[in-house]
């Protein structure tokens, strides 16, 4: 039997933006030895109210008190500069990897608690990726620096109809290409939409359905400072992109209507994140299956779906020859500011990576999975206590209790290769600017009425090289 853990559930009274951005000003360590400020990005009420249980938990054992202030990632970035300056600052804030890289690079951050909690806990008990993403590597020195300790986060998986597959005579694909094969088949069979993700030129869905698609095919953005966008593998990657693409019959989609699509069954496949988990085994009731099969069984999606959780790198000579598993997701981290309360936030972060880190995922289970897997001695601890939680708003049943023990496993295997470009690497910040001005989904129309995918990635070439020489 699995256990499900979700925290009791409290009302948490809103605050105006003036309000928390005041609030989330914490106190200097001098003046507040027996207390912490944490800032965490999980801001719904339910989930502050989950995070403030574990916080409770953590001040009954150590009478650390912990003010939790939910703060959205732009706030934080705003607020924690402001901080820095006037000498009050948080003392733990839970950000993303792109974020705690930057603020290391502005000398915002505590890195030896960083490392003496990475020490405490065993950094081989994390995931590899996860250190990677939030390491900043000194340009001129080439020393790497650990900014923040690695939590939890979600990965690209993809869904797909294990009855459609069948009867379209398609195996389970492995590989982009093999991907891409499939798509085109199921709709030439079936004449329903091969796969279903983001494709829209110019938009967000299309820069992170590019960045997830090329980046599973062997291409690098950039290596070393040299733009790579145009290499071969990048080529074959465009030209596999609109071949995905290609296998709609609906039209480009954005990532809601890619999930829609397979949630009414028009959709043999989706590229989408792990959140897509509890939708389909119909807990939540915001986002219901309504696919035909659905009316008299609301587990039909669930109970015909397989997952694909890591897609191999191409065989072959080039970038991607030898090259690991990368697949699209998001990490979160632990950060500890300059001239915060760094012993009580070493105990913190300490705490809600141990003791308390099943009911920490627990706070949104089916988008918080482990980055630290386990412990010396059981190294899978954490993320087997990851599947018996439970998920999505009702909170009815495990991953483990639905999908089955193998894609708890599988899950695992999935976060060990998140990966985004750039990152641990000094091309991390030219990466994070091409991503958010959509700078390659503006090269999507081009390659979708047919011009060369050579000639595509050539243009993506020369607009990432024009904002890198504008930096």
């Amino acid at each position: 039997m699995h256990r499900r853990i979700r925290p009791s559930v409290a009302v948490v009274v809103a605050l105006t933006a003036t309000a928390a951005l005041l609030a989330a000003c914490g106190a200097r360590a001098e003046e507040q030895s027996g207390s912490i400020t944490f800032w965490t990005p999980q801001s719904t009420p339910e989930r502050v109210a989950a995070q403030e249980a574990v916080a409770e938990r953590f001040t009954q054992e150590t009478g650390i008190e912990v003010d939790v202030v939910p703060l959205a990632a732009a706030d934080q970035d705003q607020a924690l500069v402001t901080g820095a300056a006037s000498g009050e600052v948080p003392d733990v804030i839970l950000a993303g990897a792109s974020q705690v890289t930057s603020w290391q690079s502005q000398g915002l951050l505590d890195t030896d608690v960083v490392q003496e909690t990475l020490d405490t806990l065993d950094p081989a008990t994390f995931n590899e990726n996860a250190l990677g993403a939030v390491t900043v590597q000194d340009a001129a020195t080439g020393e790497s620096t650990i900014a923040a300790v690695p939590s939890d986060g979600w990965v690209h998986l993809i869904a797909y109809r294990t009855d459609l597959l069948q009867e379209a005579g398609v195996e389970v694909p492995t590989t982009v290409a093999e991907l891409a094969q499939a798509a085109t088949t199921v709709k030439k069979e079936l004449d329903v939409t091969g796969i279903a993700l983001g494709t829209q030129s110019g938009t967000a869905s299309g820069t992170e359905g590019i960045e997830s698609i090329f980046q599973s095919a062997g291409c690098r953005l950039v290596s070393d400072g040299e733009v790579t966008i145009d290499s071969p593998e990048c080529t074959e990657a465009a030209g596999l992109f609109k071949e995905l693409r290609d296998s709609s019959v609906a039209g480009d989609h954005d990532v809601e209507s890619a999930r829609a699509a397979y949630l009414a069954g028009d959709a043999a496949m989706l590229l989408f994140s792990t959140h897509i988990l509890d939708e389909l085994a119909n807990l939540d009731e915001a986002v219901p299956p309504s696919c035909e099969q659905c009316a008299d069984d609301p587990e039909f999606l669930a109970k015909n779906s397989g997952f694909i959780t890591v897609l191999d790198p191409p065989a072959g000579s080039g970038a991607g020859a030898d090259a690991a598993p990368a697949q699209f997701g998001a990490t979160l981290a632990y950060a500890v500011p300059a001239h915060a309360n760094a012993d009580a936030a070493r105990q913190y972060v300490e705490y809600v990576l141990g003791e308390g880190y099943a009911d920490t995922l627990a706070v949104a289970t089916e988008g918080r999975l482990p980055l630290r897997t386990g412990t010396p001695e059981n190294p899978t601890a954490y993320l087997d206590a990851w599947g018996g939680l439970g998920f999505g708003p009702k909170v009815e049943s495990s991953v483990a209790e639905v999908y089955g023990d193998d894609l708890v496993t599988a899950m695992g295997e999935g976060m060990s290769a998140v990966a985004r470009w750039g990152q641990g690497t000094p091309d991390a910040t030219l990466a994070g600017l091409v991503a958010t001005q959509g700078t390659l989904a503006q090269q999507l129309d081009p390659l979708y009425r047919g011009t060369d995918p050579a000639d595509v990635t050539r243009q993506m070439a020369a607009d990432v090289t024009a904002l890198q020489q504008d930096r």
